[in-house]
């Protein structure tokens, strides 16, 4: 069975819960609720396992807080033997205007201090990462705020949609490659 890993960054604690800089915590949590799994505590974090036609989608939520995420993935990433190429990482992006999708098989960090750690603890920057934007609409200097703000109701309403989105898109990555997936959801979005 082809295994993959995927990561959602987020902090653990319920201050953090609905806020812009766990959006991938949010998109694992729908997930599986939509499959019906749930997650366990485990080694560095939260795991959960779904199958599908001869594939296993190892879901992970570390719980080494955004900026410590590189030991959480490593260690899962070599304990479950899983080859980096099947490795996606789901992160927060202020770069991106709110709701936008951007799938990409390497990259810079963009100040992003999860990637930072990620790549790190990889030695490169060459894994899949999918940034999901929660807009820069904040003052000079209130960055950190921002990225620890709660979504207003109207984005809310688009989560749902955006999160039903990712949830294709995931199982696209899985079943079909990051090419395609790229080819479909970059464009779409």
């Amino acid at each position: 069975m082809k295994k993959y890993l995927i990561v959602g960054l987020g902090n653990i604690g319920q201050e953090y819960t609905n806020t812009r800089h766990n959006i991938g915590f949010e998109i694992l949590d729908f997930f599986a609720e939509q499959a019906n799994i749930s997650f366990s505590n485990a080694r560095f974090g939260s795991i959960s396992e779904y199958k599908l036609k001869g594939r296993s989608f190892i879901f992970l939520k570390p719980n080494t807080y955004m900026n410590l995420s590189g030991s959480a993935v490593t260690h899962w990433l070599k304990s479950e033997k899983i080859p980096l190429t099947n490795l996606l990482i789901i992160s927060d992006d202020l770069n991106l205007p709110f709701a936008k999708l951007r799938l990409k098989p390497s990259g810079s960090n963009g100040g992003h201090n999860g990637l930072k750690d990620i790549e790190n603890s990889l030695n490169t920057s060459e894994y899949n990462r999918l940034r999901v934007g929660i807009s820069n609409e904040f003052k000079k200097g209130q960055q950190s705020n921002f990225v620890l703000s709660r979504f207003s109701d109207e984005e809310l309403l688009e989560l749902t949609h955006l999160k039903e989105t990712v949830n294709e898109l995931i199982i696209s990555f899985v079943m079909s490659g990051i090419s395609i997936t790229m080819n479909t959801y970059n464009l779409k979005n």
